[in-house]
Order: C-alpha cells, then sequence, then structure tokens
C-alpha cells in the first residue's frame, strides 16, 4: 500500500472550478479569510491565527504548492467559475494512511446553503477514486458542525465512529470527532457520480 498520488491540479465543475493554489490567488485567500473570521473560528483552529499579512499567505500557498508538487499533501481553493472570487477551501489530505484520503473543507459563510460544498467534495470523491485509485475516502468533523456531517451524509457515507475528546477547538478546549467513510466498493452508489467534472493534470491536459 501507498500513500495516494493526485494527478489533478484543476477540477472543472458545472459552477466552481477546485484548483491548487498559485501565489497570485494570495490576495484572493486573504479577502475570503478575513471576511469570514468569526465564521471560521467557530470551527478552524489555524483561524486563531488570523488575520495574517499577504506575505504569509504568499509563504502558505507556495507551501502548499510544494506538497501538492510532492505528492505529499493536497490542498485546493474552491473558486467561482471565473476565478475571480474564492469561495473556500478543500483538500485530499494523505494524513489517514495509505490508500486513503480524508477530504477536509470550509465555506464562506455568505455562500452556505448553496450546495456548492457538496458540489466540490462530489469531484474530490471522484478524483479520489477513479485517479488515485484510493481505497478510501474520509470526512472528519465535529457532531456539533451539523452543516459538515450532513455534506457526508448526503454524499453517502457511513458515520463510523464518534471519537470522545479528539480535537481541539479554537480556544483549546476537547470536541468530540466524527468519522464518516466511503469506502470504494460503495463509491458506485454515491450521489457524487451525479456531478459531471473535467480534471486537468499539472501541464493542463484533460485526465477526466
Amino acid at each position: 500500500m501507498e500513500t495516494p498520488c493526485c494527478p489533478a491540479y484543476r477540477i472543472e465543475t458545472e459552477r466552481l472550478v477546485v484548483r491548487c493554489y498559485h501565489p497570485p490567488d494570495a490576495a484572493l485567500l486573504k479577502a475570503a479569510v478575513d471576511a469570514n473570521l468569526e465564521h471560521l473560528r467557530a470551527w478552524m483552529p489555524w483561524a486563531v491565527d488570523e488575520p495574517q499579512p499577504i506575505t504569509q499567505k504568499v509563504r502558505l500557498i507556495r507551501q502548499w504548492r510544494s506538497q501538492f508538487d510532492l505528492d505529499q499533501n493536497y490542498t485546493l481553493g474552491i473558486f467561482r467559475r471565473d476565478e475571480r472570487e474564492l469561495l473556500g477551501g478543500t483538500g485530499l489530505h494523505t494524513r489517514v494512511g495509505p490508500d486513503a484520503f480524508e477530504i477536509g473543507y470550509w465555506i464562506a459563510a455568505g455562500h452556505q446553503g448553496r450546495g456548492y460544498v457538496s458540489e466540490a467534495v462530489s469531484a474530490l470523491i471522484r478524483v479520489a477514486f477513479q485517479l488515485a485509485k484510493v481505497r478510501r475516502v474520509e470526512i472528519h468533523c465535529d457532531p456539533a458542525n451539523a452543516r459538515s456531517w450532513a455534506v457526508a451524509a448526503r454524499l453517502g457515507f457511513r458515520h463510523e465512529a464518534t471519537l470522545e475528546a479528539r480535537l481541539a477547538s479554537p480556544d483549546g478546549w476537547p470536541r468530540d470527532r466524527m468519522i464518516w467513510t466511503l469506502l470504494e466498493r460503495d463509491y458506485p452508489r454515491s450521489s457524487a457520480l451525479r456531478v459531471p467534472i473535467r480534471a486537468f493534470d499539472a501541464m493542463g491536459g484533460e485526465i477526466v
């Protein structure tokens, strides 16, 4: 078993572009995070360190891109189709072991309830199983974050466990962690397959 590789640098859906970040995206990233600090701090420990100067955002994006190119971790932005606005963030993360990805995500408060997260996550599920050939995809979230686990349930993930006091809240208090899992054998029944995508490699070649 090996750490999975993500060949898709860019994914297009009906309404979104989900792609790896480039340094020129720093301004869009900063604008999206700064405008949603209260919203993000409720769930994202990294938001405690915000706001950050744009120079730090450039360094962060360079780090993400380096990890992407080296097949270490795959952090992606959720952009509007014209790519003039960053709607949120997501990723195929390698921290759950070989032959598996964890999908994480956040969306700007003003764009909640429009199905953007489900659309983006559906695209990543298809890339994970069809291109990266993983055997398992997981979503981890706080049980109190109903919007987050509703995405997992909607896309056919199974609630595998709730682990007590396994997450740290932004203010340092322990929180429970829900684990939702979609196995390769169950993927053909996932509603993620209803979302048409186009995926492109590092050279811009279409691979789906």
